[in-house]
Formats: structure tokens, C-alpha cells, sequence
């Protein structure tokens, strides 16, 4: 490796080494499996979202490692993400839990995952793409289920797919600001909790942004 490949690398280090220190580390994040560093470009560093087409955006990496953390993933978990976007969350989830299926109803996203997810050779993750708002009921129950769009409402058919002891974690609020929410599943019982305040894009389908509840 030449001198500017060494200095490149040098840089990315960098910004790792302080994505990890100033977004995470210092805002709590203490699941040290999350201060891992990603292999992401440099922009992917700035603690912000980012634009992946079809007018979405990837997730600022300290709220990806937020929801990570809530849904307490554990190896062996079988794990579903909604909004899959270009594959960021379910390649975290991919390193922390047995099996994880990725739904993303933007076609044109969701092969945009497919292709990264296999080029960077991540084997155990399911991409598909059709209106996730209500789950994927074929592979439920779940341990873990993380939201990656903000919804109005805590989708119902998602905590129906929950195993006993599982975690939902879904940004449940108007538009212009969310809340994470984080519904853990006990026997028969559900028990919710609000964390961190976020902006996430919105959550669409049958029961995401601008619909109405489903009649009794």
C-alpha cells in the first residue's frame, strides 16, 4: 500500500475512532457489541442522516445503535426489521442474532440491500419487499423486532408476532418529532416504555402514516 492508501486509511480510522467516542460512547450507548466500528464510507460517519434514493434516508448511526440496544438482540434471536432501507440495521442485526428477515416496501431499496448485504457477505439475513406495516407473520414469532420508520401507533399485528420474552422497538409519533417505544412481551402480557426522542422517515403501509386504525 502506497502512502495516500496508508493516510486513507488512517483517516477512516479517525472517524470511526470518533463516531464511536462522541455519537455513541458519550450519549450512553454502553452495549460494547454496538462500538464496533461499521465498514461504512467516510460520510457515513457524520451523525445525521443520510440520503439512500427513492427520497429515504439511512438512519444517523447513534439512533441505529439506540434501537439496537432497546431490542437487547442476543445471539440465537431470530429478528425482523421494518423499513430495511439499504440494509444498515439488519447488518447490525445480521452480527448479533441467529436469523433476521428485512422488509423494505420500496422495491428499488430493498435490492439495494440484497446486493450490499451480499457483497460485504452477510448470509443469514432475508430481504423482501411488500408492506411490512403489518409484519411477516410466515416467519413470526420474533425475539426482536425493530422498527426503522416512524409510526402513529404501535402497529398490533407487530406485538402479535412477538415470542414470549420478545422486544419491539418502533418511533410511535406525529411527523415532526417520535419517541422510541419499546414493548416487551411477557406470557400475555405486553409491557411498553418510552426512551429517546427521534425523527425517523415515515412508516408506510396499511398501518403507518396518513391511515387510519383498523376497525374493531
Amino acid at each position: 500500500m502506497d502512502g495516500s492508501g496508508v493516510a486513507e486509511d488512517a483517516r477512516f480510522a479517525e472517524a470511526r475512532r470518533l463516531m464511536v467516542r462522541e455519537q455513541l460512547v458519550r450519549r450512553e450507548i454502553a452495549d460494547p457489541r454496538l462500538l464496533v466500528a461499521p465498514a461504512l464510507a467516510d460520510e457515513a460517519y457524520s451523525d445525521r442522516p443520510l440520503p439512500i434514493g427513492f427520497g429515504q434516508t439511512i438512519s444517523q448511526p447513534y439512533m441505529v445503535a439506540r434501537a439496537t440496544e432497546l431490542a437487547e438482540p442476543r445471539e440465537g434471536d431470530r429478528a425482523l426489521e421494518v423499513g430495511a432501507g439499504c440494509g444498515y440495521q439488519a447488518a447490525v442485526l445480521a452480527r448479533l442474532c441467529a436469523e433476521v428477515f428485512a422488509v423494505e416496501i420500496v422495491p428499488g431499496l430493498a435490492s439495494q440491500a440484497r446486493a450490499t448485504l451480499a457483497a460485504l457477505d452477510v448470509r443469514n439475513v432475508t430481504v423482501d419487499s411488500f408492506d411490512g406495516s403489518a409484519g411477516w407473520p410466515e416467519h413470526a414469532p420474533y425475539d426482536v423486532i425493530i422498527v426503522s420508520a416512524g409510526a402513529p401507533r404501535v402497529p398490533p399485528l407487530l406485538v402479535d408476532q412477538l415470542a414470549d420474552g420478545g422486544r419491539l422497538v418502533v418511533p410511535v409519533g406525529p411527523r415532526e418529532e417520535q419517541i422510541l417505544a419499546v414493548v416487551r412481551r411477557n406470557g400475555d402480557r405486553y409491557e411498553t416504555r418510552e426512551d429517546t426522542r427521534c425523527r425517523y422517515v415515515d412508516l408506510l403501509g396499511r398501518f403507518g402514516v396518513g391511515t387510519e386504525p383498523p376497525a374493531a
